[in-house]
């Protein structure tokens, strides 16, 4: 930071009141990278730029250039604005919950002809979840299980006509004949009783329907029942677990543990007094642990779309009006007997949790963080944090394309991914191509407001190299260092060229810049080869069958049914074609564009 930012940040803080809030911190593209919630705003954020930090306290610290702040008027009100601010803004620095972890639920879709389906989305009023379950394995078994019992409708759309599982007894074909619909609410009770842990109806179901299997000498009949009943049994004993409640009440257990400027919160997820699955995440403090745990609850429940359950058991030391406030259910903080053991036991596995992981996270640091820096330092220019990288892909000029990947802090960001198609060079002209890209991702950029990187990376030599550089500063006015990578004979990374002469800057092939760079060249490189594959393939069906008059998409759906793929057309007969319900006049320009 340098001595004019740092005095404005001075000013700043001296007029900020000691009142509750929020505050948004933002780096040099004032871009929000973090956004916290304080008791006393001026306290909170004075504390930033005074005395010593944690390690990653101080990398939030060098790259805050501004800030901002909002007066709410309680404390439970900075939480509520806190989410909201974080979920609008998805800031860099409040990392949690950004793996996207969800868990597999069972769905019973509330449709007029109700379906069962396996899915890690819950969306409000669009039918019963039951979970989370496991593993997608656990749940997927579970419906299959329901499904041989219980002819609910397996088609995502209801099709004019009755399908296999009809056949085998799977599905009552409301596609075709009226169905009972008292009959579909009695089997979506037997199935939430199911999974709601009570198995006696459906096993009572079996049993009968077993007996009565026997009764009429359909002894094969009877033995699908058993091995049911017997499948049924298993399953259930299955999800037991040692770590159980003698009550059927659906909660969420919280435990926490606080160590070396890191937090892990530990979530036990019971179910039918059974631990169907724990979960285990990592946060750095940025806050007091208090005010990082409600602000984890508050964004567990909300962003990560868990279900809420009947009850959530936390460790004493919170508060749970302020928990209550973001979250709308029970909240119980038990002071005895098994639920605290359950607590107390969830905030010892965290703790476990967080010993075991500080030398995995001294690692990724050393590989993600320290290798940007290490190549900042390298090539002369500011800690690289957001990377984007280019690469071409064609084959003698056919369906160009180009690809740009995004790194943030040496990791992917996958959301930062763009696909292009080639729309104005004719034939291979590499620089060309990388030139119109480059011009029309940082046009976008521009228009949008969008962050700009601080370093761009081009598969290529000098020449790619001032390609870009002419577009960005010559076209848009743009300052952004650009390097180039080169590859060897056996097309491994072999290189990184910078400057105005594109000379080679001096790494290490054993460095964790040189890694990284490696990876960053593997991963545009698979992303555009993997494009143009799929551009490739596209265009073959259009050329062949888009273009023949007569051949609309319905023909050619059914066309490719009938035949299976381009080659067995190829082999097919007028004769064929016809037999298929294709005109003879678009048979025959058919079978001449297939010669083509």
């Amino acid at each position: 930071m340098d001595t004019e930012t740092h005095q404005k940040i001075k000013r700043k803080l001296s007029v900020v009141p000691m009142e509750p809030g929020c505050y948004l911190m933002k780096d040099r593209q004032n871009q929000v990278i973090y956004v916290g919630k304080a008791k006393k705003l001026r306290n909170r954020l004075r504390s930033y730029f005074t005395g010593a930090h944690d390690a990653k306290t101080t990398r939030l610290v060098g790259e805050i250039r501004n800030f901002e702040f909002i007066v709410t008027s309680s404390e439970t009100e900075s939480l509520l604005l806190e989410l909201n601010l974080i979920k609008q803004y998805q800031p860099r620095y409040n990392i949690l919950l950004k793996d996207d972890k969800s868990y597999p639920f069972i769905k019973i879709t509330k449709e007029k002809h109700p379906r069962l389906m396996v899915t890690r989305t819950v969306k409000k009023n669009s039918g019963k979840y039951f979970g989370p379950y496991p593993n997608a394995y656990s749940a997927q078994e579970t419906k299959k299980l329901l499904d041989r019992i219980y002819p609910f409708r397996k088609c995502d759309k209801m099709p004019d006509k009755l399908c296999l599982y009809y056949h085998i007894g799977q599905c009552m074909g409301p596609c075709v004949y009226p169905v009972d619909l008292d009959k579909y609410a009695q089997m979506t009770k037997e199935i939430t009783e199911f999974l709601n842990g009570e198995d006696k109806t459906i096993l009572n179901n079996l049993e009968q329907r077993m007996n009565a299997a026997s009764e009429e000498l359909d002894f094969e009949r009877a033995k699908e029942y058993r091995d049911l009943i017997q499948h049924i049994q298993n399953l259930t004993k299955k999800q037991k677990q040692k770590m159980t409640t003698t009550d059927n009440t659906v909660r969420d257990v919280f435990g926490y543990s606080v160590s070396k400027g890191w937090m892990c919160v530990q979530v036990f997820f019971i179910r039918q007094g059974d631990m169907i699955k724990r979960d285990a995440t990592m946060i750095p403090i940025q806050q007091t642990p208090e005010e990082e745990f409600y602000t984890f609850i508050g964004q567990f429940y909300d962003l990560n779309q868990h279900l809420l359950p009947k009850e959530v058991h936390v460790p004493k030391q919170l508060d749970p009006d302020v928990i209550q406030s973001v979250v709308d259910t029970k909240i119980v903080q038990p002071v005895r007997g098994k639920k605290r053991e359950m607590v107390d036991l969830a905030s010892h596995n965290a703790k476990v949790t967080l010993e075991n992981k500080f030398e995995l996270i001294s690692k990724d640091e050393s590989r993600t963080v320290k290798a940007i820096e290490e190549l900042g330092e390298a090539m002369g220019i500011q800690t690289p944090i957001r990377i984007e990288a280019f690469d071409n892909s064609n084959i003698q000029g056919v369906d160009p394309v180009s690809a740009m990947v995004s790194f943030v802090d040496g990791k992917p960001n996958k959301k930062g991914y763009r696909k292009y198609k080639i729309k104005t060079v004719e034939g291979p002209d590499d620089y060309k191509s990388m030139r119109e890209v480059v011009r029309r991702r940082y046009t976008r950029v521009l228009n949008e407001g969008s962050p700009l990187p601080d370093l761009i990376l081009v598969d290529g030599g000098k020449g790619h190299m001032s390609g870009v550089i002419d577009v960005l500063e010559n076209e848009l006015g743009l300052d952004i260092p650009v390097a180039g990578l080169r590859k060897n004979e056996k097309h491994k990374t072999s290189e990184i060229l910078y400057g105005e002469n594109a000379e080679i800057v001096p790494l290490k092939k054993n460095s964790q810049a040189f890694y990284l760079l490696h990876r960053i060249q593997d991963e545009v490189h698979r992303f555009a080869i993997t494009f143009h594959r799929q551009t490739r393939q596209k265009t073959g069906l259009h050329s062949v069958l888009d273009t023949v008059d007569g051949i609309g998409s319905k023909r050619k759906t059914k066309l490719l049914r009938t035949f299976g793929s381009i080659k067995k057309m190829k082999e097919a007969t007028i004769e064929d074609f016809r037999a298929s319900g294709l005109p003879e006049k678009v048979a025959k320009n058919l079978m001449e564009a297939l010669k083509k």
